[in-house]
């Protein structure tokens, strides 16, 4: 893609993903009063506070259902809403442990710590009946993980853990560049392959193709972006995030997979030409305003979905979400002519519709304090007992339950 395509692509993703900008550019005619906002916005966040030890929220739906919200909204008719909104979530998780041998370790991942512009963690409590329980750090992998440990012999091993998170929308804007510069050694790690991102042979083949003759960091970003959105297929019918390995996944020709395989093949892509890059691991708790199906309500313990990052110097990060482009036009039915997968395409290079807490970038994860093998990712909690490891996927032997409640104040 030529850059002067690119840029007036760009300028159209930036007037979908900034209300603002597009109320500048288009003003409402002098003698319409403006619209009103569907909510009012939330107070801003002032910095972190802990959550108040012992409440509890009203679950809206019973627990152990999972609702898919279809409404008649799409990319086409975005709400406008005010900049700058703020919503806070509380967020409940649940957790019991059957036929549990010996002692019990549990690691239960947690929303990012670090600020960001469109996430902020505000605190968490926890109670049950372990025997300890506390929160660690890991600041190369930038991940927060709650750890609790059941003495052998604990009757029904439980715990409730509450965290309260506030996010907004997340866009960029092509037009505006200065951004601080990311530490080196965190621009090297996300250049390096992992045991699920390869970053040479037929992935670099590939993203050399799909980039042509494109020298533009942020264009050749675009451009694999494109390949990725075009060729990749979203799987409805399976688990988890998917866990494939990418080269296999180009060696065998069949694209289709969970969001983590779609996002990390866009990962493995950058990465192999020398774009930094990353997958980051986190949860959808809410409907969304593009379309029913990128939304939930209800229970949310089978609701993980991952999204990407790309580095581009001047803009810093740049989020982006193949994978929900894939899932639109496999549950919305969308064909390859219709308008509004044209703008989607657009609209989620840059931008986040923050109806989702972010949680980790995390890669090639070894628990603190578990078994030495290590894990592709952590966004489901993991216990090890005296019979071996399991995440709550096994559910014959853990229950998992997480629910959402909107605390914003008026």
């Amino acid at each position: 893609m030529k850059r002067r395509d690119f840029l007036a692509a760009s300028a159209v993703l930036s007037l979908l993903a900034s209300p603002a900008a597009q109320a500048v550019k288009n003003p409402p005619p002098a003698k319409k009063p403006p619209a009103k906002p569907i909510t009012k916005p939330g107070a801003r966040p002032a910095g972190k506070t802990a959550a108040k030890p012992g409440v509890r929220h009203a679950v809206p739906t019973e627990a152990g259902t999972s609702n898919v919200i279809h409404e008649p909204h799409n990319v086409i008719s975005l709400p406008e809403e005010p900049p700058a909104r703020w919503r806070t979530v509380d967020l409940q998780t649940q957790i019991g442990l059957r036929h549990v041998k010996g002692a019990a370790k549990l690691w239960l991942p947690l929303a990012q710590y670090k600020d960001t512009p469109w996430q902020r963690s505000l605190g968490h409590t926890w109670e049950g009946n372990f025997t300890s329980a506390g929160i660690y750090r890991d600041p190369v992998a930038e991940m927060e993980v709650f750890v609790a440990e059941w003495a052998e012999g604990t009757d029904s091993p439980r715990l409730q853990f509450s965290s309260q998170i506030a996010t907004q929308d997340r866009h960029f804007d092509v037009t505006r560049r200065g951004a601080i510069a990311e530490r080196t050694e965190v621009l090297r790690r996300c250049l390096q392959p992992t045991s699920q991102i390869p970053i040479d042979g037929i992935v670099r083949r590939t993203a050399e193709r799909a980039i042509g003759r494109v020298r533009d960091p942020l264009a050749m970003g675009k451009a694999l972006y494109d390949w990725v959105v075009e060729r990749t297929e979203f799987d409805s019918n399976g688990t988890g995030l998917g866990n494939a390995n990418i080269s296999q996944m180009l060696d065998s020709g069949n694209l289709s997979g969970r969001s983590a395989d779609i996002a990390q093949l866009f990962v493995a892509l950058c990465r192999s030409v020398g774009i930094p890059a990353r997958p980051v691991f986190g949860l959808r708790n809410g409907t969304s305003r593009l379309f029913g199906s990128l939304g939930i309500l209800g229970e949310l313990n089978t609701a993980q979905h991952c999204r990407a990052e790309l580095y581009i110097p001047g803009y810093s990060w740049i989020g982006v979400d193949p994978a929900d482009v894939r899932k639109a036009i496999r549950e919305e039915n969308l064909s390859n002519f219709d308008p509004k997968l044209n703008v989607l395409k657009k609209l989620l290079f840059g931008f986040w519709e923050m109806n989702w807490i972010g949680f980790n970038a995390a890669e090639d994860v070894t628990l603190r304090g578990g078994a030495a093998e290590t894990l592709p990712n952590l966004i489901m909690p993991v216990v090890e007992t005296a019979d071996g490891r399991f995440s709550s996927l096994d559910t014959s032997r853990m229950t998992y339950s997480v629910n959402a409640t909107r605390i914003d104040t008026p």
